[in-house]
């Protein structure tokens, strides 16, 4: 005859609880809350161990502490237990039949998988879903590069098809992810999606094939689909080869695109924010220009009602300016603030501009004497347009920003006026 508590015992153990831990389990269950101490005295188990196993019974769940000093131990009720264990093992069972078909699938896929033995072989891979699955399993085996060459079109597919997940899950990894692709209006949102996850760059030639190169180990090329042969209703067909040449191939066609590519950013800007139209002053037809202008005003007044606006001069002096210093920079040579000053004071004396001289090379101070701007008539031209068209050399030249200090043409016309100029 079996003791009372032996099945309950036997269940414990099969279910990983080691046998002394369980017969402080069932002692808590039969005389109620015990501290460590009495738990152990009462299961015959050394007090030391004991410790240990009801550490390891509290974490499980089994026993609850209740107090401080000391602190007292109570078992859950063996029915709630052998419940828990009825769900857990439930659960298990309807997540099996739920991914059974799944299971399955990827084992026969994995069947027709290249092997590890280092041969070279060539797979062939018919369909979305076996192509995706494919994918998403050698992604997350890769460990240094990924290098994907993708069709505008593609990118829709590839986060339907949870490649988005596997290349962020590499990224996280450390592995380089590079994407170059064609950014069209019709892919944007995709695009940016990518570009948080991969480097990203714009085709500038037409990407005529997808592939993916993982660590130079073995390369994916679809052959039939949207791309190469066959339709684009037809489903897709792709080609897996570790041989070192075939991946070379692939290697190679990526990076001829990324070379000539554009950065993603740039492209991004280009799309969003066109071109602004422009109205050329062209030295000798000025006059064309300003009744382009005029007709302009004439247009919204009579349009609008109003018969009387202003213009805000120095904001269309800023404008002026800065493309003035934008055609200047290119003819003004310099790697350091120094030379730059040097060769603009050149240009001022070529042009008919003044004389520019450079009073201190730190801070860079710059004066600037005999400027047709420093007049009574005009003290707005030298206030706004000559800081604008020094910032902007400054800035064309050197490649970052500059802070160029606005003086008073009404007070420095015999003199000079002085620009101090500082990076920022």
């Amino acid at each position: 005859m079996s003791r009372p508590g032996s099945g309950l015992l036997e269940l414990l153990v099969e279910h990983g609880v080691p046998d002394r831990a369980a017969r402080l389990y069932l002692t808590a269950c039969r005389a109620g809350p015990q501290t460590a101490s009495e738990l152990a005295r009462r299961s015959a188990v050394d007090r030391v161990e004991a410790y240990r196993l009801i550490e390891g019974l509290a974490a499980q769940g089994l026993l609850n502490a209740t107090g401080t000093r000391p602190r007292r131990f109570s078992a859950i009720s063996p029915d709630r237990l052998v419940d828990r264990w009825i769900a857990r093992h439930s659960d298990r069972l309807r997540r099996l039949e739920r991914d059974r078909t799944r299971i399955l699938a990827d084992w026969e896929s994995a069947r027709a998988e290249p092997g590890d033995d280092g041969a070279q072989k060539f797979t062939v891979l018919d369909g979305r879903e076996s192509i995706r699955r494919f994918l998403r399993k050698r992604i997350g085996t890769a460990e240094q590069r990924i290098l994907v060459s993708a069709t505008g079109g593609w990118l829709p597919a590839m986060i339907d098809g949870g490649l988005d997940r596997a290349l962020r899950d590499a990224r996280d990894r450390g592995v380089a992810v590079r994407l170059v692709t064609e950014v069209l209006p019709t892919n944007l949102p995709e695009a940016k999606h990518f570009a948080g996850i991969a480097t990203l760059r714009h085709a500038s030639a037409t990407v005529s094939n997808r592939a993916v190169v993982l660590d130079r180990a073995g390369a994916l090329v679809f052959v039939s689909g949207d791309d190469g042969f066959g339709g684009a209703s037809e489903e897709p067909v792709a080609l897996w080869s570790t041989s070192p040449e075939f991946v070379r191939l692939a290697r190679d066609y990526h990076c001829r695109l990324w070379a000539s590519g554009e950065r993603a950013e740039a492209r991004f800007v280009e799309l969003e924010e066109p071109a602004r139209a422009l109205l050329p002053v062209v030295s000798g037809r000025e006059a064309q220009p300003f009744q382009r202008l005029k007709e302009i005003a004439k247009l919204g007044m009579r349009a609008s009602g109003v018969r009387e606006f202003h213009l805000d001069l120095p904001e269309l002096i800023d404008t002026i300016a800065h493309q003035l210093g934008r055609e200047i920079a290119p003819e003004v040579e310099g790697q350091s603030p120094a030379e730059v000053a040097k060769n603009l004071a050149r240009y001022y004396a070529t042009h008919t501009m003044g004389r520019l001289t450079v009073d201190r090379e730190k801070p860079l101070t710059l004066r600037v004497t005999g400027c047709f701007a420093c007049m009574p008539e005009s003290p707005e031209i030298g206030r706004e347009m000559c800081p604008q068209l020094l910032r902007t050399i400054f800035e064309a030249r050197l490649g970052h920003r500059w802070s160029v200090s606005r003086p008073d043409p009404t007070r420095h016309a015999r003199h000079g006026c002085v620009f101090t100029a500082i990076p920022t």
